[in-house]
């Protein structure tokens, strides 16, 4: 033992060489409220005030796996990292981090703790948020290996070894784990001096990431029973948790097992699309419906969110309505999964299907930091009525329309983008925090700025670096494709606030900020840093060491920019109609800064300068006399000095040029007034498809001698027993969905009255499938259609579509959440607003029929 002691000295020490936070030492004292118990009501309080606990952040991973290797392999150090994200929680206003501890690489196989310089950057982190003032939830057993996204390393822990079936089953890896709970709570931080069991930040304990049981009542009551003892054998009083959010049959053995309450999780569009999501995300988050809350309840059981995230929705407006569905569940505890380390989120390597970082996503994270206003502003179990009533609730109001997410409180202005409405109490704000421009504050950066007030006369500004997107963060990331770039722009901004009436000046704080600031009226251009607006000795009064809260005044979260090349993004529409104006969109930057012009060179004409509109975009119109049916051909250039490269080839010089041979436009097809329109192609559209669940039988099948797919899928059994769920009725669905992205056209449809629906039976007899337009309220619109053996056009008359429920696509996690969602208010059927086109196989079968093996194969479907 005094071995092993004497070893974790040495390490510690090795470690920590270079550990010294921008905080120094301990920034408060102890929690005065205590440690938090669970009251026999199932909610978490704090002991000395008997307060209830409410707390909102993030899960953060650099210590273990994918992104400590990354730090290592970019010369990053982890410590240093840790250090800036964490002030980016703080600045953020997050109280509470979740990890799932990588067991497999801070044990044996025998469960017992070891040192190195995992658990060094762990507790080095434990300490920093503790500085910080957040609290934490952690959860010591992950059971799987440290490779995602790449492969797993030869670590040497026991869930390497028996994995996570074997680990809740096997005698011995029961044994391990035992070992391993008590030690890792028997474990001293060596920053603190304190040991995890002992630790006033430390909340509660959920066991497990995740755990599926397959075992009888008793034998999982009494693994769990195991675990508890295994913690509680530290010594500590901690709440002890246990993920009830799957095989949810078992809760009734999980609570028999001594725990305080249950963990959730929650991603409502599921995971791993591919690409951003273009739809309506507010149908999908409008309600956490928890089948079996009446069990929790009677147990006296809390609830905790443990992972969380609209994943492969690029929009910040979804955040606070997760939060807010999930207060009115009874939910005290959630934190975001997973926020992106700072130094790594250029790439969005380390789960591409999530995507969050202050710098990197600015919307996003304002969205997420208004969601956590949420958690402490709304009561638990407060009832707003269902979408679209629920888009404004107390101070908050959340808009797919308007891309926003808002919080409009007496002291605190938030918005996630462009606002009109202002302060609802100017004279009384204090914190205001946005992207865009709102009716106090008028910016032209991309970023995220925040603005503090200090004192009557004084406030603190804070502006991050303009992020650009540059590639598609949800699909295949590596560490050599950026996905997001940052850029140190000059950039105008106007401040209209309380104790700013009169002329007043902008200081630089952020050391090596040397930029002079000259201010006319209220309008004034800065560049990413730290400055105190007021009077001229602002900075006398308010130095920049001086502590305001859990932060310092002259501290800054924001990293150096990455922009090496020209970008230019572009996403040109896949048809457009004859005779109407092309509106043109594109992003561009170079890595001087904002280009000298950005040109459309084609289109059947001279060439058209784009007009910037703010940040990195610029905007122009195709007239409609040279959008002449056939195919539009054009390409854009950008101009910096002497210095032109064309696009979308990315290549050097201007499409004039004698030797230019780049010859690769952007195309779009151009099609008469009235000309039908294809919805849903099976060889075009395939990859981009979304299920209910993943069969073997789905393919993409060629069909007659002209190039055409089928859509191919056999569902032999309809309404298969949910394994998380085995107690609930199965539904009889199987649904595929396509989402319509820029297939209607931006402007006024002409008047198409029948959805064409090209497909046949792939077996002898019909099948009967309905064909839904999902609207962009979540609203369905549906009719059947009988497949026959043979190929051919089947025809619907928009007249017959009929209101259905809508069938939640992608499916969401966990799998107990409702399958269907129907709208309060139905919005009526408009086929400008259709997002989502869904082919479903079970409505309207009978019971003989839903029993039976079904097959189908659709080729396209199309307006006429």
């Amino acid at each position: 033992m005094s071995y092993r002691i004497l070893s974790t000295v040495v390490i510690f020490l090795l470690f920590t060489a270079t550990a010294s936070g921008p905080l120094r030492g301990q920034s408060s004292d102890l929690p005065a409220h205590g440690p938090a118990y669970v009251d026999d009501q199932g909610v978490i309080r704090w002991s000395r005030t008997d307060a209830e606990v409410h707390g909102f952040g993030v899960n953060y991973t650099v210590p273990f796996a994918h992104a400590y290797r990354s730090a290592e392999r970019l010369g990053v150090d982890p410590l240093r990292a840790i250090d800036r994200d964490v002030y980016h929680f703080a600045r953020m206003g997050f109280d509470l981090y979740r990890i799932h501890v990588w067991d497999t690489e801070i044990s044996d196989t025998l469960g017992n703790l070891i040192f190195n310089r995992h658990l060094n950057a762990f507790d080095y982190l434990l300490a920093e948020l503790a500085k910080r003032d957040i609290n934490y939830v952690l959860t010591p057993i992950a059971f799987w290996g440290n490779g995602w996204p790449e492969p797993d390393e030869d670590t040497p822990g026991f869930s390497h070894r028996y994995g996570k079936a074997a680990s809740l089953t096997d005698e011995a890896a029961i044994r391990a784990q035992e070992n391993y709970l008590t030690q890792f709570m028997n474990h001293v931080n060596p920053y603190t001096g304190v040991a995890y069991r002992d630790d006033p930040r430390l909340i509660a304990v959920e066991i497990s990431n995740e755990p599926h049981h397959r075992g009888t009542a008793a034998e999982v009551t009494r693994f769990v029973r195991r675990m508890v003892e295994a913690v509680r054998a530290s010594g500590t009083e901690k709440p002890v948790f246990y993920n009830i959010s799957h095989s949810v049959q078992r809760v009734p053995d999980y609570f028999a097992g001594g725990i305080n309450g249950g963990t959730f999780q929650w991603y409502p569009a599921g995971l791993v699309y591919g690409e951003a999501l273009p739809v309506n995300a507010l149908p999908y988050v409008d309600d956490y419906a928890i089948p079996f809350d009446s069990v929790v309840r009677a147990n006296g059981g809390a609830k905790i969110v443990y992972e969380f995230d609209p994943a492969d929705i690029d929009h910040a407006y979804p955040y606070p309505a997760m939060a807010r569905s999930f207060r009115s569940a009874g939910i005290q505890l959630a934190t975001h999964f997973a926020y992106d380390p700072t130094f790594l989120a250029y790439a969005n390597t380390e789960y591409n299907t999530h995507y969050m970082n202050l710098a990197y996503t600015p919307a996003k994270a304002i969205g997420l930091m208004i969601a956590g206003e949420v958690f402490h502003r709304v009561p638990r179990y407060a009832d707003f009525g269902a979408y679209p009533r629920d888009t404004t609730f107390g101070d908050f109001t959340v808009s797919y329309r308007r891309d926003l997410a808002l919080l409009n409180a007496a002291e605190t202005y938030y918005y996630s983008g462009d606002v009109a409405v202002g302060p609802r109490a100017i004279d009384s704000l204090l914190h205001l925090a946005g992207t865009g421009s709102s009716p106090v504050v008028t910016y032209d950066g991309t970023g995220a700025y925040f603005l503090d007030r200090l004192d009557a006369a004084t406030w603190r500004l804070e502006v991050m670096p303009d992020a650009f997107r540059v590639g598609n963060a949800y699909g295949s990331n590596s560490p050599d494709k950026a996905v997001t770039v940052l850029q140190h722009n000059l950039r105008g901004m106007s401040v209209r606030l309380p104790g700013l009436a009169g002329p007043f000046t902008v200081s630089p704080v952020t050391p090596g900020n040397d930029h002079a600031v000259e201010v006319a009226g209220d309008s004034f251009a800065v560049r990413p840093g730290v400055y105190l607006l007021g009077k001229p000795d602002a900075t006398a009064t308010w130095p920049a060491d001086r502590r305001v809260g859990n932060r310092l005044v002259g501290e800054y979260g924001g990293p150096a920019g990455r922009v090496d090349r020209t970008y230019l993004t572009h996403e040109a529409p896949s048809v457009a109609v004859a005779g109407r104006e092309l509106h043109i969109e594109v992003r561009a930057t170079t890595p001087n800064g904002l280009p000298d012009a950005v040109t459309l060179v084609g289109a059947g004409g001279p060439p058209i300068k784009l007009t910037h509109r703010g940040g990195f975009t610029y905007t122009g119109t195709v007239p409609a006399d040279r959008m002449m049916a056939g195919y539009l051909t054009y390409f854009l250039t950008v101009a910096a000095g002497d210095s032109v490269r064309t696009f979308p080839a990315d290549a050097a010089g201007s499409p004039y040029a004698w030797d230019f041979y780049a010859d690769l436009p952007y195309r779009i097809r151009v099609v008469p007034e009235g000309t039908p329109l294809r919805l849903f192609d099976a060889g075009r559209d395939f990859e981009k498809l979304a299920y209910s669940r993943w069969l073997p039988s789905l393919s993409r099948y060629p069909v007659g001698a002209g190039g055409e797919d089928e859509l191919h899928v056999t569902v032999e059994e309809l309404a298969p027993v949910d394994p998380e769920n085995t107690t609930a009725s199965p539904v009889a669905d199987y649904t595929i969905a396509h989402f319509l992205d820029d297939r209607l056209p931006a402007t006024e449809l002409p008047d198409y009255s029948t959805l064409v629906v090209t497909g046949r039976s792939l077996s002898e007899s019909t099948e009967t499938v309905q064909v839904a337009l999902v609207l962009e309220d979540g609203t369905s619109y549906a009719a059947p259609v009988t497949l026959t053996p043979e190929r051919r056009e089947h025809l619907i008359p928009l007249s017959r579509l009929r209101r259905e429920p809508t069938v939640t696509m992608p499916r969401p996690y966990p799998s107990f959440l409702p399958y269907y969602f129907e709208s309060e208010t139905p919005q009526p059927f408009d086929l400008s607003a259709a997002q989502t086109v869904q082919i479903r196989i079970g409505p309207g079968l009978s019971v003989s029929e839903r029993t039976r093996a079904h097959g189908i194969g659709i080729g396209h479907i199309d307006l006429r």
